[in-house]
Parts: structure tokens; C-alpha cells; sequence
């Protein structure tokens, strides 16, 4: 299988979906838009478009140009049947390419929170994937609303909206279940002013090291979904 992958930022990249897609033996390209001249020729030939996360919002097109020429290839993507993953700005930029609103949600949800994970409609099958409650990572300060025709099947208690599937084979995931404990730390370095500007749904650096005990599990339930997508 070809996999295409769109990076928005040098530090947030697949993190173990490049374990799990080394040891399948897929074949891997990516697009890298914060590259001064983005190569965009491997996503023609892939079967499946995995989007990761990023810094900026899916609102600032004007700021970043290349969002648009994104936002055209995710699209096409849907149209072609491709499998899509999108996780945290991916599920943004999925969602509204879809025709939902995305925007700045009223706090910011930082650090291992629970998810309730629900299984109706298009997301039936997935219960056999994944768990009811899953405490997973979260970093993001915008949120979207469900795109038409779509299933919403997780939420926390900052943010209703965490997961939905489109089709069969759509899925958008705003937390991070992807991360390694480099990863995650790659991530903090540059949120820490956003961690030490206090909330209600943000954990201190301490608290978010102190869970990461919980890697594996999130690591494993990744694996699940990414071998259900596979077989479809």
C-alpha cells in the first residue's frame, strides 16, 4: 500500500504510524508544506492520505497559503475514496474541508484527559477496535463542528467534538495517540508559555511527564485502528 502523508510543522510528525508502517512494509511519501518548495507529487499514487498535526489554525489561510492548495488535496482525496487519517489540525482542516466550522474553542485542552468513545451509526464497526474510555493526549485551542453526514464517536469534557467518521474509511481524531515520549516532548518545548498560562483542562509539564505510562495503551489502540483501516 502507498501512504501519503501531509506535515505542517518540523515537530509534529507520524510519530509510531511510521513504526507500524515500516513493519507492514507500506510504501511512505510525504509533503512537508513548512519546506520552502513543498513536494506534492507522491500524494497522486497513494492509496491513503494520513494528516498530522500543526500550530496554526485551519482560519489563517491568508497566513499560510499553502493551506489552501491543502485543503484542494484533501478534497480530492474524499472524491478518489482514499483512505484519509487526520489527527489534531489534520481533523481541522478534514472537518472543514468537509463543510464544518472550525474555530478558536473557549479554552485549551493540554495534557491527558479521558475520552468517552461512542459507537453509533458509521461508527458501529469501530467498537470493535476501540475502547469505550481511552485517557489520551491533547494539545489544541481550536475545536470543529461535526461536518454534515459525518458520526461523531468520541468526546471530553473540554471538547464535545473529538472524533468522527465520514464513509467508512474518513476519520478524524483531534487528540494524539500517535506520540512517543521524544515526540511528546518535542511538542512541549514550544507550547510551555501556553501550559504555564493555567486552566482549567491545561496540566502542568509535571503532571503531563507523570502520564506517560500511558503511551503504550494509546500506542496500541492506534495500531488497532490503523490495521482496521488497512483491511477495508
Amino acid at each position: 500500500m502507498h501512504i501519503h502523508y501531509f506535515q505542517h510543522i518540523p515537530f509534529e510528525g507520524l510519530g509510531v504510524i511510521k513504526d507500524w508502517i515500516n513493519r507492514k512494509g507500506h510504501h511512505l511519501t510525504a509533503t512537508r508544506w513548512f519546506d520552502g518548495s513543498p513536494d506534492t507529487s507522491g500524494f497522486a499514487g497513494a492509496d491513503w492520505l494520513i494528516v498530522v498535526g500543526g500550530t496554526m489554525g485551519v482560519y489563517e489561510q491568508d497566513q499560510y497559503p499553502w493551506m489552501k492548495t491543502e485543503i484542494s488535496l484533501i478534497r480530492e482525496a474524499i472524491s478518489q475514496q482514499k483512505k484519509i487519517l487526520a489527527i489534531c489540525l489534520g481533523s481541522q482542516l478534514l472537518a472543514h474541508t468537509l463543510g464544518a466550522d472550525v474555530y478558536p474553542h473557549t479554552q485549551l485542552e493540554i495534557g491527558w484527559y479521558p475520552i468517552d468513545i461512542t459507537f453509533q451509526d458509521r461508527a458501529a464497526p469501530l467498537e470493535k477496535v476501540l475502547p469505550h474510555r481511552l485517557n489520551t493526549f491533547h494539545f489544541h485551542g481550536d475545536t470543529f463542528d461535526v461536518p454534515p453526514g459525518a458520526t461523531r464517536f468520541a468526546a471530553s469534557a473540554a471538547t464535545s467534538n473529538q472524533a468522527f467518521i465520514y464513509g467508512d474509511r474518513v476519520i478524524g481524531l483531534q487528540f494524539h495517540t500517535e506520540l512517543t515520549p521524544a515526540s511528546l516532548d518535542e511538542m512541549l518545548i514550544p507550547g510551555e508559555t501556553a501550559i504555564r498560562s493555567g486552566g482549567p483542562f491545561i496540566q502542568s509539564m509535571e503532571k503531563i511527564h507523570q502520564h506517560l505510562g500511558l503511551i503504550p495503551e494509546n500506542n496500541q489502540m492506534l495500531f488497532r485502528l490503523l490495521d482496521y483501516l488497512e483491511a477495508l
